[in-house]
């Protein structure tokens, strides 16, 4: 069953028309306990983890750099999806403006175990 907070189906280039804020991501969908969310990237946002949580990355437009505490980097040019695993140190990082989908558990608190300018709550990120 779908949410009536909702649509059924969306043009998700579109859904970034609604994004006038980095690091600010908006839910979009949801499918079962899994949020998907859109947010436009730039610069770089913030050390942290999801203890319970994986995160997925999907980059739409852009680059996106995913850069782990063991020094290891993932670059991440458009099209690419990636995994950030739960329990993870990590930092996204995009030098221009970057645009991606989020799917990750609708418990999943924006930066994880770390309070900063740019964390959200889940209600502004349904906003």
């Amino acid at each position: 069953m779908i949410s009536p907070a909702f649509a059924e189906s969306f043009d998700v280039l579109t859904a970034f028309d609604a994004i006038d804020e980095h690091w600010s991501p908006k839910v979009v969908a949801q499918v079962n306990d899994q949020y998907v969310k859109v947010a436009k990237v730039k610069g770089q946002l913030v050390w942290h983890k999801h203890d319970h949580e994986d995160e997925l990355f999907y980059v739409i437009r852009g680059h996106l750099r995913m850069q782990y505490e063991n020094g290891r980097v993932v670059e991440l040019p458009e099209g690419t999806m990636h995994v950030v695993p739960r329990n993870t140190l990590h930092n996204p990082l995009a030098e221009h403006e970057c645009w991606i989908v989020l799917i990750e558990p609708a418990t999943t608190r924006h930066t994880g175990d770390v309070e900063s300018p740019y964390t959200k709550t889940i209600a502004q990120q349904l906003g």
